[in-house]
Order: structure tokens, then C-alpha cells, then sequence
């Protein structure tokens, strides 16, 4: 049987704070829901061969910040630093944990290395205890669908994308990719057979009230909440991001339509969000039993991808929106030094080193966990899902670091934010490479016939 632990911390501030995830510098004041950090502790048949798993209400985690938790665990558990991995769920509303992102408004409001410290401290506390809490469990996994997610791609009539394009244009053509609607869960159960925790994969980034000037996890407070009501209140959420770079809460067709129906129930869009994850957990809950299937491995490779090299259209689009970008007080310094980069790359012969990324492969039982560390437009999840070797695998986004995003061949042909060079260092070319490394590191973990 494997050994498993779990443990949470409050990363909520205190003081005032700039919150990220948009282009310009916004400051929260107040909370308006607690962030968290959760951790799940995982142990096989040798301390060695172990997963810690941290989950952080964040926008996303550098590795500086993932860097600074295995640092700190390394003095005090006997995990190797490498199977500590960070993931971030992708609110827009929680704390800024990296030098650069903006201008610091000065007064009382924390730096990103306050919060930083502040991440580090509580997401190694709660790795610790995690850890010293593991006993015998056993597992299962499940699958679900909830609509949670949608493409926020909007296709038109000339071939061009745009994020959050409008569709009442006459030279609307359609939404531009696939949707995912999937839940992947494993449920965790103590040698009592005493629910503890869920891990609950969904493809879509928590960004309901990716505008609002609070501190908050968004919808993943509202599902933690619905969770415990019908599982126990002692139940442990482990929340991931799948692939889901072209996804969003926001509906680019019935939007009115749900709004409407939404005030009719008295609903929130958050709860409402809530309330469908919760009812598929619920019913998955209900059909799943503890396995014997207990099998663990971890598996974690530094790839080299290869790097994406702008057009010759694409460098000039840059240098133009890069002249806009600096004459824009509301746009923060880090855009615009992404739009000059794509600039001084196509301009130097000698640019286009390998883009360097850390990607892990966990298995639990019959079921495989893939992480990358870029907001993975949907398909590149999808191809790893359709032809994995697990019986069931979670592609974790957001992971070990953060890269961009990386935009499918479909998505670079049309442009848009999101698709292009200044928003992915890697382009297809490199995408495909990750699928098939993740599919190697699978295969590998997962003997012909296990």
C-alpha cells in the first residue's frame, strides 16, 4: 500500500499587495476568500521513491519560488529536492511572487520578495507536515465531466484569432479549437477507509474575476467549499490546472443566455461553476471504491525544446506594438520587454537557444500524472491523454516553473495574444517535442502488460 500525507497553509496577506495576471499593476487591499497551499505527500515502497505534490493559489509559480521551497525541505526531510513539485491553479487574484513583473507602487504594500517569502515559508511547512503525516492509504481514481471550461478564441473570416474576440462580428467564422470538459480524480483513503482527500484535475484556469482588485482563489474556494459539504468537512482539495492555454470560465457564445439563467438561480458564475464540479465529483464519488493498484513511480527529466523563431511579419508586428506599449503608461514594463526580445532575437543570427524546462511524470496506481511548467493550449493535452499507456492520465499544467504559452500550428497561423512570439518561446515544433517526451517518460513507468 502506499504511505500518503496531507497538509495546508494560509497564503492570504495581510498587507496590501499587487495582484497578477493582467497587463497593467493592480493592488488588493482586502481578501475577499482565503488563497491556500496544499500538499500531498506520497510514498512508495522507499522514502525515496516519493512525490511531494504543492498546489498553490497562484497565478503561476517560477522557479525561483519552487527553487526557494526545495531549499528549504532539503534541511529538513530526506526527499530528494526533485520530487518537490509546485503548480500553480492560475488566479488572476493572488499574490505577485517575482521580481519585475511591475512597478512597485511603494508605501505599504508588499514586494513580490515579501510574498515570496511569505509562498516559500508556508508552502515548505505545508510539504513537511504533509510528509510527517503519511500512513497507509489506498487510492482511487475516477473521471467526470463538468462544463467548466471553454475556448476563448474567436476565429474570423480573414483567418485571424483573437483572445476573447467578439462573435457578433459579421466576419465571425466559429470558436477556433476543442473544448474539455473532463474531470480526472483519484480519492485518497486513510487504513480506517476514511475519505481524506481528493485530487481533482480540470482543464481550465481559475478566472471568473480575473479583473477584480481582491485577493482571491476564485472558483476553487467555491468547489472547496461545496467538496466539504457533501465529502466532510476534514476533506483535503488538491486543485490542478490542466492543459488548458486556450481555455477559460468566459463563454464567447451564451454569454447572455447563462447570465440569464444564472439570475434565476440566484447564482453566482463562481457557484455556479462550483456546484457542476462538485455534483461530478459527487456522482464519480459514488461509483469509486479504494483499488489495490498501488503501484508508484516518479519519474523527472530535464528536456531542451526548441526554441520558436519568429517571421519576419511576426518581428515587425513586435517592434510596432512594442512602439505602442512604451508610450502606454497602463501597460506594465514586462510586455513590453517580451515585444523587444522577439525584436533582438530575429535580429541576431545567433539567438534561438533550446527553451530548458523540467517535466514529471507520476504514477499512482493504474494512473499518470504529466506536469510542464507553460499555459499548453488544449490539444497537445489531449494528444497526450489519447495515447498515453495509463489507464487514466492528468496533464498538470503550471508546473516546475513557468514558460509561456505554447500555441498549437492552428493558433500561430491565426495570431492573437497567446499565439504570439512575445507570449511562447516554444511554438509547435517544441510542443510536439513535449508530447513525446511525456509519452516516453509514460511508456516508462508503465511496463508492456502493467
Amino acid at each position: 500500500m502506499l504511505r500518503i500525507g496531507w497538509a495546508v497553509r494560509d497564503i492570504t496577506p495581510t498587507r496590501s499587495v499587487m495582484l497578477h495576471g493582467q497587463m497593467h499593476r493592480r493592488i488588493a487591499r482586502e481578501a475577499i476568500d482565503p488563497v491556500l497551499v496544499t500538499a500531498l505527500a506520497i510514498e512508495g515502497g522507499d522514502p525515496v521513491d516519493c512525490a511531494i505534490l504543492i498546489s498553490c493559489d497562484l497565478c503561476m509559480v517560477p522557479e525561483a519560488l519552487q527553487r526557494a521551497v526545495r531549499d528549504q525541505l532539503a534541511s529538513r526531510l530526506a526527499v530528494p529536492a526533485e520530487n518537490i513539485v509546485l503548480s500553480a491553479t492560475h488566479t488572476h487574484t493572488s499574490l505577485v511572487v517575482e521580481e519585475g513583473a511591475y512597478e512597485h507602487p511603494g508605501g505599504d504594500v508588499m514586494t513580490p520578495a515579501e510574498c515570496a517569502a511569505l509562498v516559500a515559508d508556508r508552502a515548505a511547512d505545508a510539504g513537511a507536515e504533509a510528509w510527517g503525516n503519511r500512513s497507509t492509504h489506498t487510492i482511487g481514481r475516477a473521471f467526470e465531466h463538468a462544463a467548466v471550461g471553454h475556448n476563448r478564441r474567436a476565429l474570423y473570416a480573414d483567418g485571424r484569432a483573437q483572445m476573447y474576440g467578439r462573435t457578433d462580428r459579421d466576419d465571425f467564422v466559429s470558436i477556433e479549437g476543442y473544448e474539455d470538459h473532463s474531470l480526472d480524480l483519484i480519492f485518497t483513503w486513510d487504513a480506517a477507509s476514511h475519505l481524506t482527500g481528493v485530487v481533482l484535475d480540470l482543464p481550465c484556469p481559475a478566472q471568473v474575476d480575473e479583473n477584480l482588485e481582491v485577493v482571491s482563489a476564485d472558483f476553487w474556494h467555491d468547489i472547496r467549499i461545496q467538496l466539504r459539504a457533501r465529502l466532510g468537512e476534514s476533506l483535503q482539495v488538491l486543485p490542478f490546472c490542466g492543459a488548458a492555454g486556450d481555455i477559460s470560465p468566459h463563454f464567447l457564445l451564451y454569454g447572455k443566455q447563462e447570465a440569464e439563467m444564472r439570475r434565476r438561480r440566484r447564482l453566482s458564475e463562481r457557484r455556479e461553476i462550483a456546484a457542476r464540479v462538485a455534483g461530478a465529483v459527487g456522482r464519480a464519488f459514488a461509483y469509486t471504491e479504494p483499488t489495490g493498484k498501488t503501484a508508484f513511480a516518479h519519474a523527472v527529466r530535464r528536456l531542451e525544446l526548441t526554441a520558436r523563431r519568429a517571421s519576419r511579419e511576426e518581428r515587425d508586428q513586435a517592434a510596432a506594438e512594442y512602439e505602442r506599449a512604451a508610450q502606454d503608461p497602463e501597460i506594465e514594463g514586462r510586455w513590453a520587454q517580451r515585444l523587444r526580445k522577439v525584436v533582438e532575437s530575429f535580429d541576431d543570427p545567433q539567438s534561438g537557444e533550446p527553451v530548458s524546462v523540467e517535466v514529471h511524470v507520476v504514477r499512482i496506481g493504474d494512473a499518470a500524472l504529466a506536469t510542464n511548467p507553460f499555459e499548453l493550449f488544449l490539444d497537445y493535452g489531449l494528444r497526450i491523454k489519447a495515447r498515453s499507456a495509463a489507464a487514466q492520465t492528468l496533464v498538470v499544467q503550471l508546473a516546475a516553473g513557468r514558460a509561456g504559452y505554447l500555441p498549437t500550428e492552428r493558433a500561430v497561423s491565426a495570431g492573437g495574444y497567446g499565439a504570439t512570439p512575445a507570449s511562447s518561446a516554444v511554438g509547435p515544433e517544441g510542443g510536439q517535442q513535449l508530447v513525446e517526451h511525456t509519452l516516453d517518460m509514460i511508456r516508462s513507468l508503465f511496463p508492456s502488460g502493467d
